[in-house]
């Protein structure tokens, strides 16, 4: 076995491939591990199953339903692909030896994933989250993101949160739009959208099947979450633009449904919470110059509501977007996930954001084509 350097004539990038003594040819994969098998780790999965030049090496789930079973299995699929058994132990799943990059798909918030964070990034292993936090996490964290820079760089690596809202709707597309403008005055984001394709998780936060005693007593306490990122997106958007944002606020009011709705992880009865209605306001000497507005349910389509997102910016010339139905939140931060593999892998190392790295698109191609020379791939 020897290596050999070559040119691919497409992307013009230098990728290490192995040959045999026969002269046959086989580039190392990007392997991907998975932290959390809930219905976005799995979907992660199951999408990468589908891709050229990359592979499964570790999954991670402490769900006593899980573990132990192979990631076919468990996804109820039929497959040729060298199988994963799910594991609860971190240290079985992910090694810098076997992992380029591990999807963390557990958390919302960075506190609460921090840990596990930390763990991957002290193993030299790049870490994309599904924390809506880490989308701009200096936000809410400016001390743990400080530390989780450290952190990162000292392993060589980077750590990037990502996701469809925060990480593109609702941030990273209203400052894709501003290019075409020489003035920007107040940018609206409006995203109505279902809650249907996501987890437990999500459910719990968006009080998804409480009744109003229980929301009110939520808000007061402040145990109910609601959407967790308008801050990170403001914060985004503010950076971005060069905006100077000086005060920020939200509210959220419950969604109540008159008809029982389920979908695949929550329930609602009559009378109960669907979801929540979300705004949020970025200020500027009092002035609202970032507007957030987020109504979010299970199964809208049963009260006749009508998913969609848009985005108006204000100022020269002006813009307005509109994309009906929503993108589907599902997907899409299964997508985002998986589409910004090679971005966090060429990444310098260091917490990262969506504002750091090239813009995300589809990749239909081979992810190893995208790797950059001298970027570690792993054994």
């Amino acid at each position: 076995m020897k290596l050999r350097i070559v040119c691919t004539p497409l992307k013009q990038l230098w990728l290490l491939q192995l040959v045999d003594s026969g002269g046959t040819m086989r580039m190392t994969n990007v392997k991907v591990a998975v932290w959390g098998f809930g219905a976005m780790g799995q979907g992660i999965v199951e999408s990468l199953m589908t891709k050229k030049g990359v592979e499964i090496t570790g999954i991670c789930d402490i769900n006593p339903a899980l573990v132990g079973k192979g990631m076919f299995e468990a996804l109820g699929k039929v497959s040729d692909q060298e199988d994963v058994i799910i594991t609860p132990s971190i240290d079985e799943a992910v090694d810098v030896s076997n992992c380029d990059v591990c999807i963390l798909a557990t958390d919302s918030f960075t506190a609460k994933a921090f840990p596990k964070m930390e763990i991957l990034l002290n193993k030299g292993v790049n870490v994309i989250t599904t924390a809506e936090e880490m989308a701009y996490p200096k936000a809410n964290e400016p001390e743990l993101t400080a530390k989780l820079d450290e952190i990162a760089k000292a392993n060589g690596v980077s750590v990037l949160g990502t996701g469809i809202n925060p990480g593109l709707v609702m941030d990273l597309l209203a400052l894709c739009l501003s290019g075409a403008m020489t003035n920007v005055t107040k940018v609206t984001c409006k995203r109505v959208n279902s809650l249907s394709p996501f987890g437990e998780t999500v459910m719990e936060e968006q009080g998804v099947g409480i009744t109003v005693e229980e929301f009110d007593k939520g808000v007061a306490e402040g145990t109910l979450a609601g959407h967790v990122g308008f801050a990170e997106s403001i914060g985004m958007i503010a950076d971005g633009l060069g905006l100077e944002v000086d005060g920020f606020q939200q509210q959220m009011k419950p969604i109540v449904t008159t008809i029982d709705r389920k979908s695949p992880y929550g329930f609602a009865a009559a009378g109960h919470l669907a979801g929540v209605n979300m705004t949020g306001q970025g200020l500027k000497g009092g002035e609202v110059i970032i507007d957030m507005i987020h109504p979010q349910q299970i199964e809208p389509e049963m009260e006749d509501t009508h998913t969609g997102d848009y985005i108006t910016l204000e100022g020269d010339p002006r813009i307005e977007m509109s994309i009906t139905p929503e993108i589907n939140g599902g997907v899409g931060t299964i997508a985002m996930c998986i589409n910004c593999i090679p971005q966090v892998i060429n990444a310098d190392p260091g917490v990262i954001t969506m504002l750091d790295i090239p813009v995300p698109r589809a990749i239909m191609g081979d992810f190893r084509e995208l790797i950059k020379e001298g970027k570690k791939i792993a054994k």
